[in-house]
């Protein structure tokens, strides 16, 4: 019995001393400190991002991107909205089109109308993302004065990975029914295989090369190239305002007019810098733009 309790207090012993070293250890090392102020709420949006929660990142970098004087966060913030809104843009664009097949394709009048009331409201959404990715070509570009001759694109890749094809949109295509619920799941498929489609756009890659570019750490994107982006995706964004969609002159001629500032942004680096592969691009943008324009 002896030999048991003298046992049992050598293992308490032991286990104080552990603890207490533990302790000392921890209190000797210092606490992580968390952010501030501007790196805080770009901290946030970068885990918002990370988590697919985009409308939580766009909220965190709402201010940062209009910082007057701007911050060291304010271009990356621009940036981090920009791929947002050209991933939305992509993937309401793809929901409406969805829809109105399915609405032309289909014999059922619960469907049509459901369909047709889902087309309208993702066409609206479009409208919305594409205003906001013009204010982000607006503020980036100075109004088409003036374009970082690179820009840096600092977010992780999202953690959930996007279906390549939302297999549910052919259904509808077809004419078939989804339940709401299906509905809504198909939706947030399309939104995270936009956000990652516009990821690997950026960079000028596949999924695969986004999500290791981004996560070696801060990439630097090319001016022109970022030019070239923002005035691609502002022309397909504009095509939500004409007269085959909501049909809004003004502001389809305001978005291609922001698109326009892009390319003459662009144009005043490629004249320090010539590059005649973006200088063909440039010239393809200003053709879909007159198109666009065709179309009011």
């Amino acid at each position: 019995m002896k030999v048991q309790v003298s046992s049992r207090l050598g293992s308490f012993r032991i286990l104080v001393f552990m603890s207490l070293s533990l302790a000392l250890i921890l209190s000797c090392t210092p606490p992580v400190q968390r952010p501030t102020g501007p790196a805080a709420d770009y901290d946030d949006a970068k885990t918002m991002f990370q988590r697919s929660k985009f409308d939580r990142a766009l909220e965190f970098t709402d201010g940062l991107s209009t910082s007057n004087p701007p911050t060291s966060y304010t271009e990356r913030a621009q940036v981090m909205r920009a791929v947002i809104f050209v991933g939305e843009i992509k993937s309401y664009k793809e929901l409406a089109e969805a829809y109105e097949k399915g609405a032309d394709k289909t014999k059922n009048s619960h469907f049509k109308g459901e369909y047709s009331r889902q087309r309208h409201d993702n066409l609206q959404l479009g409208s919305k993302a594409a205003l906001g990715l013009g204010e982000v070509a607006h503020a980036i570009t100075a109004g088409g004065l003036t374009l970082p001759k690179e820009v840096t694109l600092e977010l992780p890749f999202p953690t959930i990975e996007a279906p390549v094809e939302v297999k549910d949109l052919l259904k509808i295509i077809d004419g078939g029914w989804l339940e709401p619920d299906q509905q809504e799941a198909a939706a947030v498929d399309s939104l995270r295989k936009g956000i990652q489609d516009a990821l690997a756009e950026i960079v000028k890659g596949d999924r695969s090369k986004a999500r290791d570019a981004v996560s070696a750490g801060p990439v630097k994107i090319d001016g022109v190239d970022f030019a070239l982006y923002l005035g691609k995706e502002l022309a397909i964004g504009a095509t939500f305002y004409d007269r085959k969609h909501s049909r809004d002159p003004q502001k389809l001629r305001t978005i291609c007019d922001v698109a326009n500032e892009t390319v003459k942004s662009a144009l005043a680096l490629l004249k320090e810098k010539p590059n005649s592969d973006q200088d063909k691009a440039i010239k393809k943008l200003q053709d879909d733009l007159k198109t666009v324009l065709k179309n009011m």
